[in-house]
Order: structure tokens, then sequence, then C-alpha cells
């Protein structure tokens, strides 16, 4: 039996979890028009007012750690509701066929890596894998950008590349406008990549060319689910501390094989893994004496060579389940 006292605190969590600017009862990935809800590319000074904006602004003024109770527990059944989308979507995509790509969120679209990560994407998507990423700018933009391209002509995608070029980071005015204007130059209701970003990180905005997005409150969450869900394997671009994290905490689910087998971890960029950022040879190093065990690594400087060690495990795959 409910007590007076404890059915008015039950009522007040239920009104607040109806203010909030987010739906608490969402149990749908967001696609990009939902997410930018209110936004038009040619009026930029709308991008303060759509939903994704104000969800952020929300999640800064009541805590990045919440301060309320409440907001604490709206923020829990949200993620709860995306979490459960994410295992509906995997309902009907093969998960051994999700294929990640980490890197630096700073990555320019007029950078060298940003056409390899997309070209190479778009290869991937074409070939029938699904292409999954942190959802923000930078290499994961590029992840995004590639899969949405699939099936255009490399012509086609030079164009785009080039729309994309005029607003080089997401610190550019454009950098949001540009990526709709592509994805108007070039529709596509084939192909799908999967995004999880974070409001943590809400001042890198989202992708818009990854069609599937699921946003979470909690980083922890998100970072887990990016991780676990890349079943195909996972390709390392040039990144900084959160690419970091992202490769011992992969390494740790390959060495326990948590989910019953390893990955592949790809490491795109031999002078950056082997000399700026030197973790290549330390896996291998720990690999070697047994401290980590499990690790499908390779090092390369060649896209083709991540093709076909994907594709490599992929047939290992279907062997496997056949």
């Amino acid at each position: 039996m409910i007590s007076e006292k404890n059915f008015n605190q039950l009522n007040g969590t239920i009104s607040y979890m109806e203010s909030v600017p987010y739906d608490v009862t969402r149990h749908e990935l967001y696609s990009p028009r939902e997410l930018y809800d209110g936004y038009h590319p040619e009026d930029p000074s709308s991008f303060s007012t759509c939903y994704d904006t104000l969800v952020y602004q929300h999640f800064l003024s009541t805590g990045k750690q919440a301060n309320l109770v409440n907001e604490s527990l709206a923020r829990s059944v949200h993620d709860h509701g995306i979490h459960t989308a994410l295992n509906q979507f995997f309902e009907t995509h093969n998960n051994r066929l999700c294929v990640g790509i980490m890197g630096g969120h700073a990555l320019s679209r007029t950078d060298e890596m940003f056409g390899m990560i997309a070209r190479l994407s778009k290869r991937l998507t074409e070939m029938g894998f699904f292409m999954l990423s942190g959802g923000g700018p930078g290499a994961m933009e590029a992840t995004h950008f590639g899969a949405w391209m699939a099936g255009n002509s490399e012509a086609q995608f030079d164009e785009a590349l080039g729309m994309l070029s005029g607003a080089p980071t997401f610190k550019d005015e454009g950098w949001l406008s540009t990526a709709f204007e592509v994805m108007e130059r070039f529709p596509q209701d084939h192909f799908v990549s999967l995004g999880i970003p974070t409001w943590l990180y809400g001042h890198e905005p989202s992708t818009p060319f990854a069609t599937h997005i699921a946003k979470f409150f909690e980083n922890s969450v998100r970072e887990d689910s990016i991780l676990t869900l890349a079943f195909g394997g996972i390709i390392y671009t040039p990144g900084s501390a959160g690419t970091m994290q992202e490769v011992f905490q992969d390494a740790v689910q390959n060495h326990y094989l948590s989910f019953g087998f390893a990955s592949p971890m790809i490491f795109l960029g031999k002078s950056f893994w082997s000399e700026d950022m030197p973790i290549y040879p330390l896996l291998e190093q720990l690999s070697e004496r047994g401290k980590y065990k499990n690790l499908l690594l390779t090092l390369t400087d060649d896209p083709e060579e991540v093709i076909s060690e994907l594709v490599k495990f992929r047939k290992l795959g279907e062997r496997i389940e056949n």
C-alpha cells in the first residue's frame, strides 16, 4: 500500500518527467531530423532552439552529474529506452556485420585522413557491412559521411566532399548546414549507419549523416555500447585521450572473450600508432608475453588491408555459424 506521502512523491516525479525537454518514454532511436527538429540550414540561429540544443542546455543547467534525484531518474529512464531501441535495431541488423571506426573529433574535413576514412567506410558499406561510431564530428563524421555516400560514384563522392570543405571543423559556421546540403543533394534511403553520441559532449554536434542515432546522457553506457556492438571489428584512426580509452577497453573485452569471441583491432596509421602514440607495439609486447590474450591485431596504412582483414573475419564467422 502506498502512503499519501509516497504517493505525492511519486506524483511529483511523474510531473517532473513530463516537464523535461526530452521524451522520457522514448523507445526508438533518433533520426537526424528528429534530433535537429527546429533547425533550418538556411537560418544558422535556429540551431540554438532545435531539440538537441534545448536538451543539452537543460543537461548543463541541471548538472552533468544530475543535481536532482528526479532529473537523474528521468535521464536513466530515457537511456534505458534508447538501450532497448538498440536491442530492437540489432534484431534486424546482424551485429557481426557492424564495424566501428574510432578516432579524433577534431579531424578536419580537409584532412587527408578524413577522406581516407570516408572512402573506406563507403567501400565497407557497399560490401554489406554497416558502420558504427561515436556519432560526433571529425573521424566519426567521416565514417557516416562515407556510409551515406555508398552507392554513389567517385565523382559524386568528391563533389560532396568539396561541399563539406567550406566548413572544415564543427567549430566553423556552416558545419551542420553543409552536411544537410549534401544529404539533400545526394539523398539515400538504402544504406544505414549507427551513431552513438552523448550529451556529455554536447558541445560537439552529432553528425546528421548517421541514419540511426542512439544518443545517451550517460557516457559510460554510451562508450560500452560502442565497443560492445562492433562485433565485426574496430578500426582505430588517429585520436587522443578518448580513443586511447577505447583501445584498452576493447582489448579487455577481447582478452576475456566477453561476448564469446574476439574481434579484429585494426590500427590505421603506422606512424601515429607506432611513434606518435606508440600503443601498437605495447599491445604486441603484452600479447606476446601473455598479458593480453585473444587480440587480433593489425597495423597498416593501406585501406585495402583493412578491408581484407574484416572480410576474412566475416568469412570465419559465417563458417562457424554454418
